[in-house]
């Protein structure tokens, strides 16, 4: 029998994202896919701010931002005429925009850095079923050289709206899906419509939208992704679970069904040419009951499925996993908070709720949300910079009536830091690009550095040795010995944007979420360490 930590199933954008963050934290872990070639159609095409400061954090953000296309905004038109404009413009504190990517070439970048890692996605291989007892999984999977049985600590579906894994725990998937079908494709337009700006061309009868055209740019010499309601001889059944949810197997549209809707929608003129790929879709509006049961998780399309409206989808998916994927490799060496695991759940559903919901909404309504008045705010949760954990039982809740960005909200960025031997100002987030758990510390008087070192050597006992900790002083702040790191807020912009009452402690997740906003002392700050970390026992790993 083989032995693994972790096997992942389903090597797309989630999957991928789990087996790095996994084995960058020292996890074994296996990573199959039933798929003999990866797909090559671009299911996904919106990369959001939230998920670009993700792949930062993993060290692939070049990768991402070389190979994309900024998306600028969105123009409207109903009945051929100007109806709207939307600037995709995010306050500048926030470091990254929205760009757009085909999926395969997201998962192109994350098995490049796979493959780098000595990680090789095993295709052709499927789950066919698994069994968990109190301390793994016995997972029998089918590959080209025969059926073998895997016993993992732990086992990850990310293995989409048809997921054996999910249908093997018997979670539930309760929803519906939408009476229309879609078509997609992948062409060339020749028209004069500004680049990195989407297309969305409605027509009305009385005020009804009755058809509609959406256009959204990709890399490449006037390329875009277009979508449409299907005609009647090209409408597909539901799937062979009956998940009505996903692309259609064989062929799909033509250049001539495309361009027979661009003739009756476009807002101008417009030859399509270079038909990449296509095919015929459905949606569906799902989640399931509950993303764990004992050691098996369920994350991305697996957990959820809803409308792509937002390029919601693929962000929330690989959020989910970065969100578990730390918590299990804490739970494979054996440090891990005896709930830790059940936290997953706990955090990441109720996003999940949100996300569908709100697609749902905007898909039958327009994404003119009647809930968010404010433009800026609107975008920021499109953005997904404005997911909240301040329910979860791991982050320690922050005191009301304070001014600090609360635990559980996302960390801010700040601009202008400095510190010794380094020339140039630098930005916090680069200093979130480790495996641990990050102390800031805001210190106005350096003459508390001596006391302030003994409760970080054991604040890093209480989290098992996984913490790093940085000191932040206000502008010309003089150096003083301290074997502790000194950074400068040289600009105020960690100032402005953390808003430290003197002496706070700000514990950054590995996530990139607040776990806990305080005094260092606080008898909270050691409560919510044992909730996330646990004192040194065998670890839980196959050996």
């Amino acid at each position: 029998m083989a032995e693994t930590d972790v096997l992942l199933v389903g090597a797309g954008p989630v999957g991928s994202v789990a087996a790095i963050e996994l084995v960058r934290r020292g996890v074994r872990c296996r990573l199959v896919d039933a798929l003999p070639e990866p797909p090559r159609y671009a299911k996904a095409v919106g990369i959001q701010p939230r998920t670009l400061e993700v792949f930062e954090s993993m060290g692939l953000l070049h990768e991402f931002l070389d190979a994309s296309i900024q998306l600028r905004g969105q123009l409207v038109y109903v009945n051929g005429a100007p109806a709207g404009r939307l600037e995709l413009a995010l306050p500048p504190e926030v470091p990254f925009g929205f760009v757009g990517l085909p999926q395969y070439e997201t998962e192109r970048i994350l098995a490049d850095r796979l493959t780098a890692m000595a990680t090789r996605i095993e295709r052709g291989t499927t789950l066919i079923g698994f069994s968990q007892d109190a301390d793994g999984v016995d997972a029998v999977l089918r590959g080209p050289d025969g059926e073998q049985t895997v016993r993992a600590r732990y086992l990850v579906g990310c293995d989409g709206a048809h997921s054996t894994v999910r249908k093997a725990l018997g979670l539930s998937f309760e929803g519906a899906a939408f009476a229309e079908q879609y078509m997609l494709g992948d062409v060339e337009l020749d028209w004069s419509q500004p680049p990195g700006y989407g297309v969305r061309a409605l027509h009305q009868t009385d005020g009804v939208t009755d058809d509609g055209l959406v256009c959204i740019p990709l890399p490449g010499h006037h390329r875009y992704r277009v979508s449409m309601q299907v005609p009647a001889d090209l409408a597909v059944g539901a799937g062979p679970d009956g998940t009505e949810h996903g692309f259609r197997a064989g062929p799909g549209p033509g250049l001539a069904d495309i361009q027979a809707v661009l003739d009756r929608l476009a807002p101008e003129p417009v030859v399509a040419s270079r038909l990449r790929w296509s095919s015929v879709f459905r949606i569906s509006h799902r989640i399931v009951d509950s993303y764990s049961r004992g050691r098996v998780f369920v994350a991305g399309d697996a957990a959820h499925i809803h409308p792509p409206t937002g390029a919601q989808g693929m962000n929330t998916g690989i959020q989910d996993v970065h969100n578990l994927a730390w918590k299990l490799a804490l739970a494979v060496a054996g440090t891990g908070g005896t709930d830790l695991l059940a936290s997953y759940d706990a955090e990441r559903r109720p996003v999940g709720e949100e996300v569908v919901g709100r697609t749902v909404r905007h898909a039958r309504e327009g994404t003119g949300d009647a809930e968010e008045t404010d433009p800026e705010r609107f975008l920021l949760r499109e953005a997904q910079l404005l997911i909240d954990y301040r329910d979860s039982p791991l982050v320690t809740a922050s005191p009301t009536g304070s001014r600090m960005p609360p635990a559980g909200t996302r960390a801010p960025d700040a601009r202008g830091l400095t510190r010794g031997a380094v020339s140039a100002p630098f930005r916090l987030f680069t200093l979130f690009t480790g495996t641990e758990h990050v102390a800031l510390v805001s210190l106005d008087d350096t003459a508390e550095i001596t006391e302030l070192e003994r409760t970080l050597d054991r604040l890093r006992a209480e989290a098992a040795g996984r913490l790093d900790a940085y000191v932040i002083t206000p502008p010309g702040t003089e150096p003083v010995p301290t074997v502790l790191p000194l950074l400068s807020d040289r600009d105020g912009d960690f100032a402005r944007r953390y808003r430290p009452e003197p002496g706070t402690l700000f514990l950054v997740r590995p996530d990139g979420y607040l776990g806990y906003v305080g005094s260092p002392t606080a008898p909270a700050l050691t409560r919510h360490l044992t909730a996330t970390f646990a004192p040194a026992r065998t670890a839980d790993r196959m050996e």
